[in-house]
């Protein structure tokens, strides 16, 4: 959904959301709208560096994860495509930095920091959160919980956990390419400009 307004990608996200039969659906939905889930970045430097970015790439990941997920239950792709990244809510924060602009002068420019409040990682993190609210399928928990996959600091000292998902749980694959395909193809090579 990149190029529409913001008003029109929360409005795309709560209807998709509200499409998913899941007792908690709404709770889930209510405890966003009190975050700043709709106006967070997707990260402070690459792939979504602007306010609005975390909605952006969410929707993204879900319409990819339609094109690949053929045959898969719809309420499943939703809640993967759209979830698997809210523990990036409330996590960003704004500051000012002196940086050298084009000719060699200071200036002030504005930039993205993080606080995590609940160090719990990043996958298993978002899995916590949407558990306060819905229950998850195995296949759901898997696919959120290792969607980062190699990038995941414990996939790479626990590469037989990371495989064995993947093998059992092919959603969880799935979600992985979509994700990586928003955040390193059309999500500018994961760099801002």
């Amino acid at each position: 959904m990149r190029g529409h307004s913001k008003e029109e990608m929360i409005m795309a996200f709560r209807a998709i959301l509200r499409s998913v039969k899941r007792q908690g659906i709404e709770d889930l939905l209510a405890w966003l709208e009190a975050t700043d889930f709709y106006t967070a970045p997707a990260s402070t430097k690459y792939h979504g560096a602007h306010e609005c970015g975390l909605l952006e790439h969410s929707l993204a990941v879900y319409e990819n994860l339609l094109k690949r997920a053929v045959g898969y239950d719809l309420d499943s792709i939703a809640i993967v495509g759209l979830l698997h990244d809210v523990c990036k809510a409330d996590f960003y924060t704004k500051y000012t930095k002196n940086q050298k602009d084009a000719n060699g002068e200071w200036q002030q420019v504005e930039c993205w920091g993080y606080d995590n409040q609940f160090p719990a990682g990043h996958g298993e993190k978002s899995v916590m959160l949407i558990m306060h609210y819905i229950q998850l399928t195995d296949e759901e928990i898997m696919a959120i919980n290792w969607h980062m996959g190699g990038f995941d600091a414990r996939a790479r000292t626990d590469s037989h956990s990371l495989s064995d998902a993947w093998a059992k749980y092919p959603l969880a694959v799935m979600v992985h390419l979509a994700d990586m395909e928003d955040t390193w193809l059309a999500g500018n090579g994961g760099k801002t400009e």
